[in-house]
């Protein structure tokens, strides 16, 4: 079955920190890349949170800014059984976590996943201002090395908690 995803290319890479300030304060410092923007993404911020198919309620801290074309995103998981405490126990912190691959229809898109064996294994949506956006993580790690985020970004953002510099 041929994946459409990779048609955008890849749009976001993230990896997984132990502490977020320090990790940005790196990347502003070594790459000059900025500005930053942080949320937290959890019950505050989303109206849908599932692992493995399950409602549940979990917490990460998150930084994006733009290098070029790339979104990069640096995650520190706070609470709650994440794909990213997973990721931690098994290979440590400091390491390339996901792509992120834009979609214009979740539904289909996770569908088409399903119908090629890729469960989705961690979801969330509702961070937009409309109650848009969702983002689905798809167990793509034993295939290709890598975990591969599903993105259907909303039309409005909400405002970051924090931004720097």
């Amino acid at each position: 079955m041929l994946l459409p995803f990779l048609s955008r290319g890849i749009t976001q890479v993230a990896w997984v920190v132990e502490d977020l300030d320090k990790a940005v304060q790196m990347h502003l410092r070594f790459f000059g890349i900025g500005p930053w923007h942080f949320y937290r993404y959890g019950p505050e911020l989303l109206s849908m949170m599932r692992r493995n198919g399950v409602d549940t309620e979990y917490a990460m801290d998150a930084a994006v800014a733009n290098a070029g074309a790339t979104r990069l995103e640096l995650v520190q998981p706070i609470r709650g059984d994440t794909v990213y405490h997973e990721f931690v126990r098994k290979h440590g912190y400091g390491k390339v976590h996901h792509f992120g691959l834009a979609v214009d229809n979740m539904r289909e898109s996770i569908e088409i996943a399903r119908r090629a064996g890729f469960a989705v294994t961690m979801e969330g949506s509702g961070y937009g201002l409309d109650g848009d956006g969702h983002f689905a993580y798809l167990d793509t790690e034993e295939a290709f090395g890598i975990t591969m985020e599903l993105m259907e970004r909303p039309k409005r953002r909400r405002p970051p908690w924090k931004i720097l510099p």
